[in-house]
């Protein structure tokens, strides 16, 4: 039986640096700004032979519910009520403040038991600030470096007497569900045998959702979920975090990632808005359905154009959501528009599904996650190497390659090489010469013939080896 700690602390004090060293992993953003980390983050951990779900908040403050600090700490008191046990870290450096205090109280009411951990302690003149920490009455400090893994066996410890030995030394023999670390390919291998492979539905689905700021990205998915997970208001820019979201949508698992706004490079000036970029970029790459959320009261801006080809290039199955559609004055009309523009303005994926949505109301979500399915259905299918050919027979007949230099083009055969998304190889005789008009040709007629609308298809040029290249003539 695993338990849940929730890291919490006045702002910069080292949550999300003990939070990534706890899970092993630099997942949360860190930087000496105070502030950077506002929305909870859950991930399993590990501390020694402890395994248990880990809580990242929000740094503690004390302001009007209204404001976003006020929003904030709302989050970190959810994550209080759902931890077992709390870590509240102060900074042994910097010594007690009086919002450290004031936290303690707040720590103390929750009936929670406690453990006070003095990071920084690696700090010249960090003695003093842990003596007082004695102060807040939660017990003995325990000093450690979040950053150097200093101190992490008496942490280990404390949380082991804190909870008791039958609590925390229980294993659990489910595995837990991590994001592989390891490169993630542009397609997958497709084996020796030929056969059609069925559609996997038992497999959890990870959905990055990404978009440029206040485009309402966080509140779609809080209207998922239905409930306020992801800290959201009016202010732009407020994600910062790629967040992590587990999910169950008619009873297939979910996995949805909530990535920060993304802005034109020029713009994004601050290093903590390039490390948040970094981390969005990072979830898409990751993920397998990347949901391209668009204000429809302005949308198709360039900086939207260009994430939607970031995400094509990097071979993910992208659907498009018209957030906002509750504001739409004339639905029909903008309907029409907004889908001519969209054949128009992204024809390297012809078909691309877009939905229209509202997430304060909750209309069209359904509609949304069934193009996603369907949509992640056809990244992930699957051509025999016989209907492929047949179908390039047919293509050949009717409009063959053209002639270069004079001397006319050969493909030889077609057959499918990856999925996710679906690569293709073809064999030909000068693949240098081949127009890359005649590739799109095939790759559209391909769609329409086979049913792909919408994802990436890749299609590379092969010639075989000729056996007899290099050998002289013999003279006769």
């Amino acid at each position: 039986m695993s338990f849940i700690a929730a890291i919490i602390g006045r702002p910069n004090v080292g949550k999300s640096t003990l939070f990534n060293r706890l899970v092993g992993r630099k997942l949360a953003l860190v930087d000496d700004t105070p502030g950077v980390t506002r929305d909870r983050r859950v991930h399993a951990a590990k501390l020694y032979d402890l395994t248990f779900d880990v809580i990242d908040t929000a740094g503690f403050e004390d302001s009007a519910p209204e404001t976003l600090a006020g929003r904030m700490r709302q989050q970190t008191e959810i994550a209080i009520r759902e931890a077992d046990i709390v870590l509240f870290v102060i900074d042994s450096k910097s010594g007690l403040l009086p919002d450290d205090k004031t936290f303690a109280d707040i720590v103390r009411r929750s009936g929670k038991p406690v453990v006070l951990v003095a990071n920084k302690a690696e700090a010249r003149g960090a003695t003093s600030g842990m003596l007082e920490a004695w102060e807040v009455g939660l017990g003995e400090p325990i000093p450690i470096s979040a950053e150097h893994g200093q101190g992490l066996p008496d942490l280990r410890d404390a949380i082991v007497e804190a909870l008791g030995e039958e609590r925390t030394l229980d294993r659990d023999d489910e595995d837990d569900e991590l994001l592989a670390e390891s490169e993630v390919l542009i397609g997958e291998d497709i084996g020796d045998d030929d056969e059609e492979i069925g559609y996997d539905e038992s497999k959890p689905l990870r959905i990055a959702v990404v978009g440029r700021p206040n485009a309402g990205k966080s509140t779609l998915i809080n209207t998922l979920v239905g409930e306020e997970r992801l800290l959201t208001g009016p202010e732009a820019g407020i994600t910062r975090d790629s967040i992590s979201v587990d999910w169950d949508w008619r009873g297939r698992k979910m996995r949805l990632f909530d990535t920060a706004g993304m802005r034109r490079k020029s713009r994004v000036q601050e290093k903590l808005e390039k490390l948040s970029v970094s981390d969005g970029l990072r979830a898409i790459r990751f993920a397998e359905v990347v949901v391209i959320v668009l204000d429809a009261t302005i949308p198709f801006e360039k900086q939207d154009l260009q994430i939607a080809d970031l995400i094509i290039r990097e071979g993910r199955a992208p659907v498009i959501a018209f957030s906002k559609w509750d504001l739409i004055d004339e639905p029909q009309q903008t309907l029409a528009e907004l889908r001519e523009k969209t054949e128009r303005l992204l024809p390297q994926a012809r078909g691309i599904r877009a939905i229209t949505v509202s997430a304060e109301t909750g209309k069209g979500l359904d509609r949304l996650m069934e193009a996603v399915v369907s949509t992640h259905k056809v990244w992930n299918s699957r051509i025999s190497t016989g209907k492929l050919n047949r179908w390039l027979e047919g293509i050949l007949a009717h409009h063959p390659p053209p002639a270069v230099a004079g001397r006319r083009l050969k493909i030889k055969y077609v057959t499918q090489a990856k999925t996710r998304p679906p690569g293709f190889v073809v064999s030909c005789s000068r693949p240098d010469a081949m127009p890359q008009s005649y590739v799109r040709y095939l790759v559209n007629n391909m769609r329409e013939a086979f049913d792909i609308p919408g994802v990436p298809i890749r299609v590379a040029l092969r010639t075989s080896d000729n056996p007899f290249a290099g050998r002289a003539k013999k003279r006769t």
